[in-house]
């Protein structure tokens, strides 16, 4: 199975499934593998995220990442890994979550808005860091962030990223990007969800 940040590699997105229910976990995961993304994130504030995770990794575990999204505590961790996810996305940069998302084996990315979290994050063993909220990141800002992180970072904007700013924050250095509403809301159907993607995806490769 492909690692974390070689799957952001081949494509710099992450799709945010906020909302999704267990019912359009198969056809909306297909239509994003098929659109040619491999990171997948359910927000635990969905309904039932730990089914939908593991309906998801069992579905498509050896095409993509499947993950968590916002989550909170060391307990959330544990679910996810049981439920067979990799990766566990926060929005904040809670220390104990990452520890115990490094002690599970699994993928961590936490939210940070200053330099101060980014580098407490890597030095707790973060794999990625979420910048967020990105309404309040500019790309000036990444782009400083960028001037003094690890070259190796990986540095992911998250929170109103479209197709038309995905080229600015490209430029000032951002690694991937999550992308939530703009791709995908509860009810929008699969097919829809595939077409966003695809465009999503185009504007993405245009800028490496």
């Amino acid at each position: 199975m492909i690692a974390f940040k070689d799957q952001l590699s081949r494509c710099p997105l992450i799709a945010i499934l906020r909302g999704i229910t267990p019912d359009e976990a198969v056809p909306i995961g297909r239509a994003l593998i098929d659109a040619g993304l491999g990171v997948i994130e359910v927000p635990l504030n969905s309904p039932d995220p730990f089914e939908t995770i593991a309906i998801m990794a069992r579905a498509f575990g050896r095409e993509a990442i499947i993950g968590a999204g916002t989550v909170m505590s060391a307990d959330d961790v544990r679910r996810v890994a049981d439920a067979g996810g990799r990766l566990i996305v926060m929005p904040h940069g809670d220390l104990a979550v990452v520890a115990a998302a490094r002690e599970a084996g699994l993928s961590v990315t936490p939210g940070v808005a200053t330099p101060t979290e980014a580098f407490a994050c890597l030095a707790a063993g973060a794999d990625g860091l979420k910048l967020f909220p990105a309404e309040m990141i500019a790309p000036a800002v990444v782009k400083a962030m960028r001037a003094v992180l690890p070259k190796e970072s990986v540095l992911v904007p998250v929170g109103g990223i479209t197709e038309a700013n995905i080229p600015a924050y490209r430029a000032a250095g951002a690694s991937a990007f999550g992308i939530g509403s703009t791709l995908y809301s509860p009810g929008r159907s699969a097919a829809d969800v595939g077409r966003i993607a695809r465009g999503l995806v185009a504007v993405a490769a245009a800028g490496r």
